[in-house]
This record gives structure tokens, sequence and C-alpha cells, in this order.
């Protein structure tokens, strides 16, 4: 096995004001930060500015940082919350950037409601998306329902539990992305 550390960017997937799930992804970020075997970058679809009178294939040139960020990358983590039982469009049109870039990588999610289901609906909407682009999702996700009881206004964890949910929701993805990467590195494929 490789002893190079997993490099699993995590994507925060909303740009509205006062998002909860921003305290999520920065959270995930310092338990990454604790772990021997990841290193990880907060990207932020709030930085990715489109052109409003639109776009072709030469689109992903205009964004070199995630184009890279994604070709080195081992696994995905996408931090998002649930709109209207849907997919935030911002965090779509990232998504939407690249294609060959995210095959045979695994992803995972940690999603986001500010009601019970704690973001369960999005991550349901986002399978067939994350499958198209040639994703491999994970099958432990991270859900916070009712969010703003789990974290304080500064983004401190209010809820002890979460700890041992990251660990576990983390070493699947850990798992995954060993052997993915080993996959892509050993087994000949069309794809890469």
């Amino acid at each position: 096995m490789s002893e190079r550390k997993l490099n699993i960017p995590v994507l925060l997937g909303t740009t509205r004001e006062a998002r909860r799930s921003e305290h999520v992804a920065r959270w995930l970020m310092t338990r990454i930060a604790l772990r021997d075997d990841m290193e990880s970058r907060l990207f932020d679809v709030r930085d990715f500015q489109f052109p409003s009178d639109g776009y072709g294939q030469e689109i992903k040139e205009q964004f070199p940082e995630w184009r890279d960020a994604i070709v080195a990358a081992d696994a995905l983590i996408i931090v998002t919350p649930e709109y209207n039982h849907g997919t935030p469009g911002p965090l779509k049109s990232v998504l939407d950037l690249l294609l060959p870039e995210y095959i045979h990588k695994p992803v995972a999610f940690a999603a986001v409601s500010a009601q019970v289901w704690g973001g369960t609906r999005v991550i349901e909407t986002m399978l067939h998306i994350v499958r198209e682009l040639g994703l491999a999702a994970t099958f432990t996700d991270l859900n916070f329902p009712r969010v703003q009881d789990k974290f304080d206004a500064e983004g401190n964890l209010l809820d002890e539990a979460y700890i041992g949910r990251a660990d576990a929701f983390l070493d699947e993805l850990a798992w995954m992305a060993t052997t993915f990467r080993w996959g892509r590195e050993n087994v000949p494929s069309k794809f890469h």
C-alpha cells in the first residue's frame, strides 16, 4: 500500500447567507486534520464565479484549482444542505464543470437540514448525479438533522455523538479511496 496520504477535498455546496452547512464543512476539516491517513482542502461554491452569458466545455479551464484538485484527489466529500428535497443549484454547477476527472473516485455526503430528515432527500437526489459523473458513493452518510441544534454560533460542535459518526464516515471513505486508488493505478481501464 502507498504511504502517501489520501487527498480528499471537501466541497461546501451552498451560497446562502447564514448557512449552517459551513459549520459542518469546517468541523469536518478539523476531523480530517487529526488523521494521519488523509489531507484535505476546503472548496466553497461561493468562490466559483460563473459567466452569466452562457459557457461551453472550455469552462473548466477557468477553474484550474478545482480541476487540478480533482485530478489529484483520491475521493471527494460533499457537504450540502437540502433545499426543497433537492440539490443547491451552485453545487450542481460546480460539479458539472468536470467529468473524466471524477471517474472511479469515491464520494461521501455530509447532508444538512433544519428539520428532522437531516438531508437524506438531497443525498437521494445526488446519487444519480454523481453516478453519471463516474463517482462512486459510499454507503455511510453523515446526516445533520436540525443542524441549528448541533453547533453554536461560532461553529463549535454541541453534540459529541457526531465525533464517532464522523470517524466511521471517514473510515469508510478512507477504505474506498485506498481501494479505488489501487484500482486506478493497477487495473487498466478505458476511462483513465
